[in-house]
């Protein structure tokens, strides 16, 4: 059976690509971040929930996979902190956007949506530094899980399953003869 907000969240995650395809050459920022997470929840019934912050910061306590997260009132802080050491490095490499994007999914600042959140935010980043984006689908999810979970032991999982991704992207770049 369809599930209806996964129509509305696809619906918005292609508006969300629209608004990065508009915005790539920007800084990444909190106000980005949250406008993003506004765009991929509007219109979804967790919108409706007056405890869910769509397009803000966590209010209740949340964890993924078993692993703690940023508490509801650590939130703030700590994105400031992790956006100000990102954007102080002048070039990124693949390698700081996924440890950006581990960082931002142990943060886990939205109620929900930080996934699809953290993933439009590294394909908007590889689109800033001439990096071949990527798109994690379901033949890959639970290898981009374990490699969430094993990054600070091994990064190769994780690189390794987003270069996966990305030389399957390629093939769509090849096919319509797009230079990359």
């Amino acid at each position: 059976m369809l599930n209806v907000d996964d129509v509305i969240e696809t619906v918005n995650h292609f508006r969300c690509i629209d608004v990065i395809i508009d915005n790539e050459k920007s800084a990444l920022s909190e106000k980005f971040i949250k406008e993003l997470h506004f765009m991929l929840k509007t219109g979804t019934s967790d919108s409706g929930k007056g405890w869910f912050a769509v397009g803000d910061y966590k209010k209740m306590l949340s964890e993924v996979g078993g692993m703690e997260t940023a508490l509801p009132e650590e939130v703030a802080d700590r994105m400031k902190a992790l956006l100000t050491e990102y954007n102080s490095k002048e070039e990124k490499t693949l390698e700081d956007i996924l440890e950006f994007h581990v960082k931002f999914e142990r943060i886990h600042p939205f109620q929900d949506g930080n996934g699809r959140a953290g993933r439009l935010i590294m394909f908007k980043e590889c689109l800033k530094y001439n990096i071949v984006p990527f798109i994690i689908d379901e033949n890959l999810k639970l290898f981009y899980y374990r490699g969430l979970k094993k990054w600070n032991n091994e990064k190769g999982y994780l690189t390794d399953t987003c270069l996966a991704a990305q030389d399957r992207y390629k093939t769509y770049l090849d096919y319509f003869r797009i230079q990359y």
